[in-house]
C-alpha cells in the first residue's frame, strides 16, 4: 500500500492516516535498527538541519552576554540553602574549600561543553553533541529528559519566589496563594503570583534574546549587588574565632571538625548550585564569534561564580559557628535574632527574588532551545523548530514549554514537583563527557568504537564502584583500603586506555586539556552525585524515562525515518523511500 503524502513533510508521512500509521508501527523493528543509532554530522547540524528552522537566530552575543547568562543560571536562590546545609551537616567551617573543589569539578565539566560548542555552535546543547557522536535516541533520550527536569524545576522555583517575595515584603506565603477545597492535597494552592512570573519572562524570551540578554544582566547585577551585600554584612558582623570553635565544646571543632571525607561530602552536595552554565551551550548559534566567546563565556562564569560562593561562605561561616547554622535559611536566620539588624532579612529575600528571576530566564532560554532543536531531528513534530522572522527566537517552542510550566506552577506543591535537584542534567553532563572522549578518540569512518567504548563501560563501572563504597560501607580501615583500591584500578584502567588508544582527531579550534583525564574527572563526579540523590528522584527519573521511549517507539523513530525518506536530513534514501511505499 502506498503512504499519502503530508504537507509538513513534503513527502511521505507515516501519519497520514489511521490506517497507514498502524500499518508503519508494523515496520518499528526496521526502522528502530536504522534510525536509533543512526549519527549525524556536523555539517549536517550546521547546514540542512540547521535549516529546518526557516529563518536563522540572529548572532548577536558576546562573551560578556555569556557570562552574564552563566551567572543568571547559577546563582540562583538555592545558595541561600545549600551553603548552609552542606556547613552544618558535612564541612563545618570548610565549607569554603568544597566550593572551592566544587567549582574546580564544574569548570572540568563546562571545558567539555565548550569544545562541543565551538565545533558545533548550534543551538542544541548536549542534544547536538549526543546525536553527532552516539547517535539520535541516546539523544533524544537525554535532552527530552532535561526538558522535563527544566520544567518542574523551573515550575518548583517559580512557586518558591512567591516565598522569597513574602519574605522581602514581611507578607505570609498564605496570602499570595489561595486554597481550592475541591482538589487533592499538593494541588489545591493556587499560585497566581508563580504564574505570572513565568508568562511574562515567556514573552521577554519571546521577543528577542539581546533584549533577554540585557534583562538578565540587569537583574543579576541587582542579584550580585545584594550578594555582595550579604557578603559584607557578613564579614563586618562576623567573628574569625567561628571559623574554628563551634557553639557546643562536644561538637568536633576546628576548620576542617570533619575530616576530608565532610569536605568532599559537601562538596557533592554545593556542586548543585553551580548546575546552569550547561544552558549557556545552547546559545552557541547566537553568538557572534563562538571561537573566543564561548570558552571565555562559560569558563569566566564558572570562575565568577566560584569565587562568589567561596566569599559567601566564609562571611556565612564567620557569622555563626557552625552548629549553630540554620540549614534551611543561615543568612536570614542569623541576622534574625539581632537587635537592629533584622531589616538584612528583607535584603536576603529580594536578593534571592532576584536571583530566582535570572535563574528562570536563562534556564527558560535554554530549554525552548533543547526543544527547537529536538524539532529540527524531527523526533518530535517540527513546528518546535520553526524561528520567528521578526524576533529570530524559538516561539512555538518558547511558548508551549511556558505554558507548560506556568501550568504546573499554578497548583502543583513543591513537595509534589520534587526537590531542585535534576537528575536528568546531572546524567546530561556524564553523558556529554563520554561524547566527547568518544569523539576525539574513534576514528571517522567503517571503524570499530569497541575499545574506546569498552573503556567508558568500565571506567563508569569502576566510578560507580567506588561511589557504592562510598556510600553504604561503614567508616573504618576496610572502607579506607576498598575506596582506594577502586581508586587505583580506575587510575589504571584511564592510564592504559591512553597508553593503547592514540586520539583519532585534535581539535582546530579550542580543545580540553589534558585528554582523557578531564572528562574522567567529569564522568566520576557525576556518577558520584548521582549516587548521592534520593530514590523518589530515580523514581520519577524511571517514570519519565519509559514515557520519553514510547514517545519515540510511537511517533519519534516513524518521523524521523520519513524525514529521512524525504531528504530532510539532506540526500532522499532510496531504500527508505521503497520501504516506505511499501507499508
Amino acid at each position: 500500500m502506498e503512504v499519502q503524502s503530508s504537507s509538513n513533510n513534503g513527502g511521505h508521512s507515516s501519519f497520514s492516516s489511521l490506517r497507514v500509521y498502524l500499518n508503519s508501527l508494523s515496520a518499528t523493528p526496521s526502522r528502530l535498527s536504522r534510525r536509533a543509532i543512526s549519527v549525524s554530522t556536523s555539517s549536517d547540524e550546521m547546514s540542512h538541519v540547521r535549516a529546518v528552522s526557516g529563518e536563522q537566530m540572529r548572532r548577536t552575543l558576546r562573551w560578556y552576554d555569556l557570562i552574564g547568562l552563566g551567572i543568571g543560571g547559577m546563582v540562583g536562590a538555592g545558595v541561600f540553602v545549600t551553603t548552609g546545609r552542606a556547613s552544618r551537616l558535612d564541612a563545618g567551617p570548610s565549607i569554603v574549600v568544597s566550593y572551592a573543589i566544587a567549582g574546580l569539578c564544574a569548570l572540568l565539566s563546562a571545558f567539555c561543553y565548550t569544545e562541543f560548542a565551538v565545533h558545533l555552535p548550534v543551538a542544541g546543547g548536549a542534544f547536538s553533541y549526543i546525536r553527532i557522536t552516539f547517535g539520535e535516541f541516546p539523544a533524544f533520550f537525554t535532552g527530552a529528559n532535561l526538558i522535563m527536569d527544566y520544567v518542574m524545576s523551573n515550575a518548583a522555583v517559580s512557586r518558591s519566589f512567591t516565598a522569597y517575595l513574602g519574605t522581602a515584603f514581611g507578607i505570609s506565603t498564605s496570602k499570595w496563594r489561595f486554597v481550592v477545597s475541591g482538589l487533592p492535597k499538593g494541588f489545591n494552592e493556587i499560585d497566581p503570583v508563580a504564574v505570572l512570573v513565568v508568562l511574562v519572562i515567556t514573552v521577554i524570551i519571546c521577543c528577542s534574546t539581546r533584549e533577554s540578554s540585557k534583562v538578565n544582566m540587569i537583574m543579576t547585577a541587582f542579584h550580585i549587588a545584594f550578594i555582595f551585600f550579604v557578603i559584607v554584612m557578613g564579614f563586618i558582623k562576623g567573628d574569625s574565632k567561628n571559623l574554628s570553635s563551634p557553639a557546643n565544646p562536644e561538637h568536633p571543632s576546628g576548620f576542617f571538625p570533619f575530616g576530608a571525607a565532610g569536605v568532599f561530602n559537601g562538596a557533592a552536595m554545593v556542586y548543585l548550585s553551580y548546575i546552569g552554565y550547561d544552558a549557556v551551550s545552547t546559545m552557541a548559534e547566537e553568538v557572534e564569534n563562538p571561537v573566543k566567546d564561548i570558552p571565555v563565556g562559560v569558563s569566566g562564569s564558572v570562575a565568577i561564580v566560584t569565587v562568589l560562593y567561596c566569599l559567601m561562605a566564609v562571611s556565612m561561616s564567620m557569622l555563626l559557628p557552625y552548629d549553630m547554622i540554620d540549614p534551611e535559611a543561615p543568612f536570614s536566620a542569623a541576622f534574625r535574632g539581632s537587635n537592629g539588624w533584622e531589616w538584612v532579612t528583607k535584603v536576603v529575600g529580594i536578593g534571592a527574588s532576584f536571583g530566582i528571576l535570572t535563574s528562570l530566564l536563562v534556564a527558560m532560554l535554554g530549554q525552548a532551545r533543547y526543544m527547537c532543536v529536538i524539532g529540527r531531528s524531527r523526533v518530535v513534530p517540527f513546528w518546535f523548530a520553526k524561528i520567528h522572522p521578526k524576533t529570530s527566537t524559538p516561539v512555538n517552542a518558547s511558548t508551549f514549554l511556558g505554558i507548560f510550566t506556568a501550568a504546573l506552577a499554578l497548583f502543583t506543591d513543591l513537595n509534589v514537583l520534587l526537590n531542585l535537584v535534576s537528575i536528568g542534567t546531572l546524567f546530561v553532563f556524564y553523558m556529554v563527557a563520554n561524547a566527547l572522549i568518544f569523539r576525539r578518540y574513534v576514528p571517522v569512518g567503517p571503524t570499530k568504537p569497541w575499545p574506546t567504548l569498552c573503556f567508558l563501560t568500565l571506567f563508569s563501572i569502576t566510578s560507580l564502584v567506588f561511589t557504592l563504597i562510598w556510600k553504604l560501607v561503614p567508616e573504618g580501615k576496610p572502607k579506607a583500603f576498598m575506596l582506594g583500591a577502586s581508586a587505583v584500578v580506575a587510575i589504571a584502567i584511564v592510564l592504559i586506555f591512553q597508553c593503547v588508544v592514540p586520539q583519532a582527531r585534535k581539535p582546530e579550534l579550542w580543545g580540553v586539556p589534558f585528554m582523557p583525564w578531564t572528562p574522567c574527572v567529569s564522568i566520576f563526579l557525576n556518577i558520584f552525585l548521582l549516587g548521592s540523590l534520593d530514590a523518589p528522584s530515580y523514581v520519577r527519573f524511571g517514570f519519565f524515562s519509559g514515557l520519553i521511549v514510547l514517545v519515540y517507539l510511537l511517533y519519534g523513530v516513524h518521523a524521523s525515518s520519513d524525514a529521512e525518506a524525504n531528504g530532510s536530513f539532506g540526500v532522499k534514501d532510496g531504500q527508505v523511500m521503497k520501504e516506505l511505499t511499501e507499508v
